[in-house]
């Protein structure tokens, strides 16, 4: 669903290959944020207090990304969920194919009504990736939030980076990457069925893409080697092997954190991968982590 979106700015823009100016002024900013993110408490989630908003939009607007720890949290989790989304802002909600019907996704181990086995409903590691990867360009995944009511009995932490440092690590070793990546059919996501039928055709478009409205950097990224199409180009093939090896090698700036049960995650949906974990039911350590995605970024503290 299209969403109203503020105008443009006429500055500088960072992400223009040719104005280096900008673009170094604004990844100095970037990479003095080297320590991780603190915790912004919040006292109820049904009912944001304006600090609490500000400071979570604050961090969003330096990192991308905020942690949160809540106090008080309602019964009905999902109904909160989705009142705490829109009191940040965000009211395109994805009801994506495993989602509740209030559009926030229940992630743990579970069968789902489909004919594919999801790796985020198994204790299984998931990859580096940008959510929605597989959408199509109209649809593309902006924000997301995560709230942990019960973390698993081992294992489950999630790594996280912000995609403006991998831009900036992209961009610092090869320009001509940038402009490849940014190519309409850089990346390409196959067709998916269901029960016998196409529920999402091919989907191509670039891996970095610049919002026409507001001039944010966006990141379409899956570090899967299966059911993924790279455009067939020297260029486009260096820029992916780039990318790989960054996220096999390490970076100063990835944030790794395991969420305790009543904290959350908010985020212009950064680069993140999830280890492997092993739950104990009988013991009630089955891990519960709820997601909800949404269809645009969050706002700007002063907006």
């Amino acid at each position: 669903m299209p969403i109203p979106t503020p105008a443009i700015s006429a500055d500088p823009s960072p992400f223009d290959l040719d104005d280096d100016t900008a673009y170094r002024a604004w990844r100095q900013r970037k990479l003095s944020l080297s320590h991780p993110p603190a915790a912004v408490e919040i006292d109820d989630l049904a009912n944001l207090h304006d600090d609490e908003r500000r400071s979570l939009l604050r961090e969003c607007a330096q990192r991308n990304v905020a942690l949160f720890r809540v106090r008080r949290v309602a019964a009905d989790i999902e109904q909160t969920l989705q009142a705490f989304g829109c009191a940040m802002g965000l009211l395109g909600i994805d009801q994506n194919l495993c989602a509740e019907d209030s559009g926030v996704t229940a992630i743990t181990v579970k069968a789902t009504a489909t004919d594919h086995v999801y790796i985020p409903y198994t204790s299984r590691p998931l990859g580096w990736h940008t959510d929605g990867y597989y959408n199509a360009g109209t649809q593309q995944i902006r924000a997301w939030l995560l709230y942990c009511e019960q973390p698993a009995a081992e294992g489950g932490a999630n790594e996280l980076l912000d995609h403006e440092i991998a831009y900036i690590r992209v961009r610092d070793e090869n320009p001509e990457w940038i402009r490849a990546l940014m190519a309409d059919d850089a990346f390409t996501i196959p067709s998916n069925t269901e029960g016998g039928e196409q529920i999402r055709p091919d989907h191509a478009g670039p891996v970095f893409s610049i919002a026409p409205f507001d001039g944010a950097l966006h990141m379409r990224y899956s570090a899967r080697q299966r059911n993924v199409i790279w455009k067939d180009d020297r260029t486009t093939r260096d820029a992916a092997a780039f990318l790989l090896d960054l996220f096999r090698r390490g970076d100063d700036h990835i944030f790794r954190y395991r969420l305790a049960a009543g904290e959350g995650l908010i985020s212009n949906n950064i680069l993140h991968r999830r280890d492997g974990f092993r739950d104990a039911p009988e013991q009630g350590r089955k891990r519960l982590i709820y997601r909800a995605r949404y269809f645009q970024r969050l706002p700007r503290p002063e907006e």
